[in-house]
């Protein structure tokens, strides 16, 4: 079986190299075998491997989700209930997310149309930034309240 350094392994997945390190260090990636001068290197079960972590962080799965769909993955004679228990929590979690961001569009064009112009001293979207009482009652998420931003 060939073998591939994590350089080549990282350019044929478009995974970083230190991600891929991290994966291996939260075990999602089994550690690779070395060569005489402790090189690691990978076969091509890790460029799979990779690619299916890749894609489902793509599709927004978190790493405890990616960590059991490996896990199932692993054992193909199993019911396939638990992957579609994650993936239907995975959906709900996005429905939200896009919940959450429509709330913010909304408010944000209306920041952008009360904008009369004039000066910087008087902008209403500064203003608006600067104070949360300003914005639509429940218009989007931490009315009031400290928050971060959300999560793409």
């Amino acid at each position: 079986m060939a073998t591939l350094t994590i350089g080549k392994v990282a350019a044929a997945t478009g995974v970083k190299v230190t991600t891929i390190r991290y994966y291996e260090s939260i075990g999602l990636l089994a550690e690779p075998g070395r060569s005489d001068s402790g090189q690691r290197r990978y076969g091509s079960d890790a460029i799979d491997r990779l690619n299916f972590i890749r894609h489902a962080r793509e599709l927004g799965f978190d790493i405890p989700a990616i960590r059991d769909l490996v896990t199932l993955q692993d054992d193909p004679d199993r019911d396939c209930d638990s992957v579609d228990a994650i993936a239907r929590d995975n959906l709900a979690r996005v429905r939200s997310r896009l919940s959450r961001l429509k709330l913010l569009e909304t408010e944000l064009e209306r920041m952008i149309a009360s904008c009369a112009g004039g000066t910087v001293g008087a902008c209403h979207i500064l203003q608006v930034l600067g104070d949360h009482t300003h914005c639509a009652p429940n218009d989007h998420v931490g009315h009031g309240a400290k928050v971060g931003p959300i999560e793409l």
